[in-house]
């Protein structure tokens, strides 16, 4: 394997990563503020955000390969 492909390989490894991440991180967020205000819905809200903000990454990233 060349290292091009390699690099490639890396760098769609972490493409794949990015939304779950993004959308993992939202939502422990938001359980750390649910947990500190004893409330529900936060972390609902955070999850989307996360998954929103991942979702855009992702979008970015995929933009500036052309």
């Amino acid at each position: 394997m060349d290292p091009a492909s390699r690099r490639d390989l890396g760098k769609y490894a972490s493409l794949a990563m990015l939304l779950p991440v993004s959308t993992f991180v939202g939502w422990a967020m938001g359980y750390g503020i649910d947990y500190l205000f004893h409330t529900v819905w936060i972390r609902w809200v955070f999850m989307g955000l996360g998954t929103v903000s991942g979702f855009i990454s992702l979008i970015r990233e995929l933009d500036n390969e052309r």
